[in-house]
């Protein structure tokens, strides 16, 4: 067995000229478009999914070796991500705010989400885990992801140290709200997030985000049934406890 594979989800007009950055025939490569249909062919013991403005080299991988040797506990990481000298990193629940980035100060923590342009998640968590839900945006299918995950008994983790780093000159306005997490905090991705705590937060704190912003109250009525559905399948024997819940939130001070 493969020790890695990587996924790159690429949906750019640069598809088509898209290549491998390093050769390694223990390494597998996955360009697709499509993030569940390639998803069963996955052999390796720990998945790197990332956007193709991520460089995936030689050290990163050799951090995520010994990281996952050195944390066997784990079944998934959130790599930081370098980028013009800045270094960003996983996502914690935040109450009523939803989610918010970590600092970049911040130490060893398990974390309720990957940035949205790079997570690792072991093999074995992604078949207790299943599909991804295609029917969010992209930028919040690997936060959806990790939740479900984590109802599943799943833990993320964060170790400052595992860093991947950007192409600069890819990081575009939109790839930059991306990474630094404010695009959580735009209009629209306050209503596409809102489907991602229905899923998967108690109901308490989906309330909480709902009477913040008032937007997403006609969100209820247009997708209860669907997300009553999809929420059953993710809570059902859910691990997710409230003391996780608050290992993997925003401290408060």
């Amino acid at each position: 067995m493969r020790q890695f594979d990587v996924f790159v989800f690429d949906n750019s007009s640069e598809f088509d000229s898209w290549k491998p950055t390093l050769e390694d025939p223990a390494l597998g490569w996955f360009h697709t478009r499509d993030w569940n249909g390639e998803l069963n062919e996955l052999e390796a013991e720990w998945i790197v999914f990332a956007h193709p403005s991520i460089h995936i080299d030689r050290e990163f991988l050799n951090e995520l070796a010994l990281e996952t040797d050195g944390f066997p506990m784990v079944d998934a990481f959130a790599p930081r991500v370098k980028s013009n000298g800045h270094f960003y990193g996983g996502l914690l629940v935040d109450g009523s705010k939803g989610f918010s980035p970590i600092s970049e100060l911040d130490e060893l923590r398990y974390v309720a989400g990957p940035n949205p342009l790079i997570g690792v998640f072991s093999r074995r968590i992604i078949q207790r885990t299943g599909l991804f839900d295609t029917d969010l945006p992209e930028s919040l299918r690997l936060l959806d992801y990790s939740l479900r995950m984590a109802h599943a008994g799943g833990k993320m983790f964060s170790v400052p140290y595992l860093v991947a780093k950007a192409f600069d000159e890819k990081i575009d306005e939109d790839l930059q709200c991306k990474l630094d997490g404010s695009f959580l905090k735009q209009g629209s991705s306050v209503k596409d997030l809102w489907p991602v705590m229905y899923k998967n937060m108690p109901h308490g704190t989906t309330l909480s985000y709902t009477m913040r912003h008032p937007s997403t109250m006609g969100m209820f009525v247009k997708t209860q049934k669907e997300l009553d559905e999809k929420r059953e399948k993710a809570v059902l024997l859910s691990k997710l406890s409230e003391k996780r819940i608050q290992e993997i939130s925003v401290k408060k001070k």
